[in-house]
């Protein structure tokens, strides 16, 4: 996958707001194309959130999740902490980005 997650990261009184939109096609494997034949299965398959090189959040996601989806989430964090994000999908591409909280 190329550079497809736009993240930003805000710290307000001890808590991190983390948003991200990830530009994937999200394919499930069962819909058409104009000619009739199947759309091969391309999803996102398993994420991971790090802050300052230690997980924090992993999780699997399958078919049922929309074409570019958006992810937030919340943590009890500080300004100047390194956030990334790595995502692995079912052809095996991998993709990360990284920020630093606001």
């Amino acid at each position: 996958m190329k550079k497809n997650i736009r993240i930003k990261a805000v710290e307000k009184s001890g808590i991190v707001t983390v948003k991200a939109l990830i530009k994937h096609p999200m394919e499930t494997g069962r819909r058409k194309d104009q000619e009739g034949n199947l759309i091969p299965m391309h999803h996102i398959s398993e994420f991971r959130v790090l802050v300052n090189g230690i997980k924090k959040m992993d999780g699997e996601w399958g078919t049922g999740i929309s074409k570019n989806p958006y992810m937030s989430f919340k943590f009890q964090g500080k300004k100047g902490d390194q956030i990334q994000i790595e995502l692995l999908d079912n052809l095996k591409q991998k993709s990360s980005v990284e920020t630093i909280v606001q």
